[in-house]
């Protein structure tokens, strides 16, 4: 399949892809649970509150179960009392669920697929700055016609761009190791390079 390219001049070229990686049908259900899977391994699952057997204290009986007039107890540390333990306490739990990697690859061609369709891959022929400036890289950016929201893949992260970029809460740059399939879909246009383009076909054919 033919895609069109826009060079550092402005001009348009044609550059080819495999239909087999970006003419995929778009599975919805397959990229909602590999997004899902991708969002529950960054949780850290660290949080723990303390029941009642782990509140310190609490191994003698309050008072005598009949004669005092007061409900019956067995320990301070009931949760219906202050200080006491946490009805249904949080522990700690890994989050992280199993993703095969068919299945991986399989969203993300369909992601990439989908992006094709709609026009939101930008594909140039190189991208670098003659100074590490953000004015630069915004200029570069608005002659591209990039909305506020941008995510800038590279087939090599270039230090200039990253210094220019690191400033713009908007603009993200990555290079083809680092993609992820939440980051596809968050951004409103992807400014890619064409040999950036070829590294995600290689790996997803």
């Amino acid at each position: 399949m033919q895609v069109a390219l826009v060079t550092q001049s402005g001009s348009k070229q044609e550059l080819q892809l495999s239909e087999a990686v970006f003419d995929c049908r778009f599975n919805e259900p397959l990229i909602h649970q590999v997004v899902t899977a991708y969002l529950a391994g960054g949780r850290q699952g660290t949080h723990a509150q303390k029941n009642r057997s782990a509140v310190s204290g609490g191994g003698k009986k309050p008072w005598k179960q009949k004669g005092m007039g007061r409900a019956r107890a067995g320990t301070i540390r009931s949760p219906l009392w202050r200080s006491g333990g946490v009805t249904f306490a949080a522990t700690t739990q890994d989050y992280s669920q199993k993703v095969n990697k068919k299945m991986y690859r399989a969203a993300m061609r369909s992601i990439c697929s989908e992006l094709l369709r709609k026009d939101r891959f930008v594909i140039t022929d190189s991208f670098a700055l003659e100074q590490p400036k953000t004015s630069q890289l915004l200029a570069k950016l608005k002659a591209f016609n990039m909305p506020n929201k941008v995510l800038i893949i590279l087939d090599e992260v270039d230090n200039g761009v990253y210094l220019a970029a690191r400033n713009l809460a908007n603009v993200e740059l990555s290079d083809v190791e680092a993609i992820n399939p939440v980051d596809l879909i968050n951004h409103e246009k992807i400014l890619i390079t064409s040999a950036a383009l070829k590294q995600i076909e290689e790996l997803l054919a």
